[in-house]
């Protein structure tokens, strides 16, 4: 994927400070250890436009989340797969970055998809959690708590 000179910068969830992610997760991390990260992303589409929101989730095990994200707007994509396989590689892309930059461990990749074949998105389960795995990852699906999926879902809407 191509990135403008920002793709780096996330902001905080619940303010407005925008932060390098990898020296944010360095600092973060060294003061809280414990720290669980989960990655995700989210799409919605308007009249115009698709957004994608793609969040990096720092979980505190049995107590809470801190989350920061960033939104990103590019032309409007009809096609459904497309879309959400759009998901799945700005997923992977943070936390391959987060790996190889930051050298921090990632819990899970949250993919905003239903195991449920009732759903549209089940469609890319397979798919998403095959290449996320290849790449040494643990993807997790619906209905599975997915804090980072969630996070982006809010922050698209």
């Amino acid at each position: 994927m191509e990135h403008d000179s920002t793709w780096r910068t996330f902001q905080i969830m619940g303010g407005r400070r925008q932060v390098d992610f990898c020296s944010y997760i360095r600092e973060f991390t060294e003061i809280h250890p414990n720290t669980e990260l989960h990655i995700g992303c989210d799409s919605q589409n308007y009249p115009n436009h698709t957004i994608y929101v793609t969040t990096i989730v720092f979980r505190f095990p049995g107590n809470g989340a801190h989350v920061i994200y960033r939104k990103e707007r590019v032309q409007k994509i009809n096609d459904l797969w497309t879309k959400l396989w759009g998901e799945t590689e700005r997923s992977v892309e943070i936390a391959n970055a987060v790996r190889s930059e930051c050298k921090c461990n990632i819990q899970q990749i949250d993919l905003d998809y239903n195991s449920d074949p009732e759903y549209a998105s089940n469609k890319l389960v397979s798919a998403s959690t095959g290449y996320i795995t290849s790449l040494g990852f643990t993807a997790k699906a619906k209905p599975n708590l997915l804090m980072a999926a969630w996070a982006a879902n809010v922050l698209c809407h």
